[in-house]
């Protein structure tokens, strides 16, 4: 089996795995060797990882698919179809981690980049952060998860608006409709995504896990049915070594040491 020190686009530190999803290569378009080094290392590290950071190395975030190459390929269909499927893997996974996804969003994102954005709990932008669906320009259909992820975040007119548009979402306004979490200075936009990734990465790593699974299974479940699935998670919450840690530092009026609770 591969391990981490051998994949050049994911690295692991104090619990931080942090996945380069663009480059500066191709226009900081979709990384595909990114996309499934992150896929891999989502499916062995486990318990290892206790946040999850997504960068793009360059002058954005994610501009998108790499449309040139798409032009190139002998069969386009067979090859964007590709394409789709490596970065809907890395979709699955990052999706399936109990552990929080945060976004470091700098410059554009834009296509698969905004499609990562919408997925992640956590995204981080700049005052010059810019988002666009981007696929109509180009005559093509979302991919990534937008389709169902947007509508989720914004409501379903006003996905309809943004993805039929192609509309241009400044910092401020994708701050307001939620798929933006805050913004901070331009050149702090890694600094800060990295500095939460690590706060996460030392939290309560069982009670985020419990947090995104009764959270993905809000997705399909009646009122009666998620008000079992809390009652049910809550309780192992109690017995389990975070859950004692905390409350047992909250009685004894102390910070709790969740790192430790989880390695005893």
């Amino acid at each position: 089996m591969t391990s981490i020190d051998d994949l050049s686009k994911v690295t692991l530190d104090e619990g931080v795995l942090r996945i380069t999803i663009s480059t500066a290569a191709n226009g900081t378009s979709l990384d595909g060797e990114g996309m499934e080094q992150g896929a891999q290392a989502l499916e062995t590290l486990g318990n290892d990882v206790g946040s999850i950071l997504l960068v793009g190395e360059g002058s954005n975030f994610c501009a998108g698919g790499n449309v040139r190459a798409f032009a190139s390929a002998p069969d386009r269909g067979e090859y964007v179809g590709q394409v789709a499927r490596t970065f809907h893997n890395f979709v699955r996974a990052l999706d399936a981690a109990p552990a929080p996804v945060v976004a470091g969003v700098h410059g554009w994102a834009a296509g698969a980049g905004m499609s990562l954005v919408c997925l992640a709990d956590v995204a981080i932008g700049g005052t010059s952060t810019k988002l666009r669906p981007a696929y109509p320009s180009i005559g093509f259909t979302p991919d990534g998860g937008m389709s169902w992820t947007l509508p989720r975040i914004v409501g379903a007119a006003r996905a309809r608006e943004i993805l039929l548009n192609d509309s241009v979402l400044g910092g401020d306004e994708a701050v307001r409709l939620g798929i933006l979490t805050r913004l901070v200075g331009d050149d702090e936009v890694q600094e800060e995504a990295l500095r939460l990734a690590r706060t996460l990465a030392h939290g309560p790593s069982s009670s985020y896990a419990g947090i995104k699974e009764l959270l993905r299974s809000s997705r399909t479940n009646t009122l009666a049915e998620q008000l079992d699935a809390e009652a049910a998670s809550i309780a192992r919450a109690a017995n389990g070594p975070i859950g004692r840690e905390g409350v047992d530092a909250f009685v004894e009026k102390r910070r709790p040491d969740f790192v430790a609770a989880k390695q005893a």
